[in-house]
């Protein structure tokens, strides 16, 4: 009996030296980077625009999987079900972290169950109608609004995205009717918009949004930005609104892992992160779709950042009135 106990104790001890080796040795297989939204997609090129440079920092492969659906809730419910070591990074953003179970009986997950490792832009919204729309502001828009006998209609990618909610809660403040069309992404909404099937929308920036407007095929009349953009530097930022200087919001694009994930493995991805958003080629890439990078920042920053955004999404839900089924 001796014998067996010494044997089953020297295997324990094999085997945790074993899984402690594995750990230290992160990675030593390719590390998926799991994109909750299909191939071409926005938050498509931000992960292939990153991908080059973290397989560098991490000395593994990095491979961007593409898993769209319900709203982004499919990619993170696949990251919460694999193992928490690191060889599943999920690019989030607050509407598959946190919205999606505020909003959707269905998603059970919790922001919590995710672990923050680094943020990496956050794209401005701007305020896009059809082209003969005839506002020429965020102010405009809303006087037309409430002049109307019929209510102007606005897309979004669906009930309880943060576009819905952002919407909503504009109308709640301001006392206007809206009638809201939802779609299955930005793409659809755009060619619609384009056609003047709907009237307006609040869309992150892309900078094809740009070449559209330049064609005359719709106008983008106001930006949710603190400040105006530097792509748009004609477009006034709400600040400069009559009743609306307060009425700010990004969307914002960050990576995180199961929560569980030793914390070596996810320092050295976060340190991947951080030293991928250095790279020129990956800067130039996002700047070029409108993204305003994040500036460096520690993990307890970061982890302080999703504390205070899941509070601040939460309060979104409650202003916007969205009574999700």
């Amino acid at each position: 009996m001796k014998k067996i106990l010494m044997f089953a104790a020297a295997a324990l001890l094999t085997g945790l030296g074993a899984g402690a080796s594995q750990a230290q040795n992160y990675p030593a297989k390719p590390v998926s980077l799991l994109v909750p939204y299909p191939a071409g997609a926005a938050s498509d090129i931000t992960a292939r625009a990153l991908q080059a440079s973290m397989s560098q920092s991490l000395g593994a492969p990095v491979v961007v999987e593409n898993l769209g659906g319900a709203n982004g809730a499919l990619g993170a419910n696949r990251v919460l079900s694999a193992k928490a070591d690191g060889y599943y990074l999920f690019q989030g953003s607050p509407n598959e972290l946190i919205l999606a179970g505020l909003t959707n009986k269905a998603v059970t997950y919790r922001p919590q169950e995710f672990q923050f490792v680094a943020p990496v832009a956050t794209s401005p919204y701007v305020v896009v109608t059809r082209a003969d729309l005839g506002a020429g502001n965020v102010d405009d828009l809303i006087a037309m609004a409430r002049q109307r006998s019929v209510p102007l209609t606005y897309g979004s990618g669906g009930a309880g995205s943060m576009i819905h909610l952002i919407t909503e809660a504009l109308a709640q403040r301001t006392g206007i009717k809206l009638t809201h069309i939802p779609y299955r992404g930005g793409a659809p909404l755009i060619t619609d918009m384009a056609g003047g099937q709907i009237d307006f929308a609040i869309m992150p920036y892309q900078a094809n949004y740009e070449d559209l407007r330049r064609e005359g095929r719709l106008k983008i009349i106001g930006t949710l930005n603190r400040e105006r953009l530097k792509a748009l530097p004609d477009v006034p930022s709400v600040q400069e609104s009559a009743g609306l200087k307060d009425f700010n919001y990004t969307i914002w694009t960050a990576y995180l892992v199961k929560q569980g994930t030793p914390a070596h493995i996810v320092q050295k991805l976060h340190d991947a992160v951080q030293a991928s958003l250095l790279d020129p080629a990956a800067r130039k890439t996002l700047e070029a779709q409108g993204k305003i990078l994040f500036p460096p920042q520690s993990l307890a920053e970061g982890e302080a950042f999703y504390t205070e955004q899941t509070a601040s999404l939460a309060e979104l839900v409650r202003q916007s009135g969205f009574r999700g089924e």
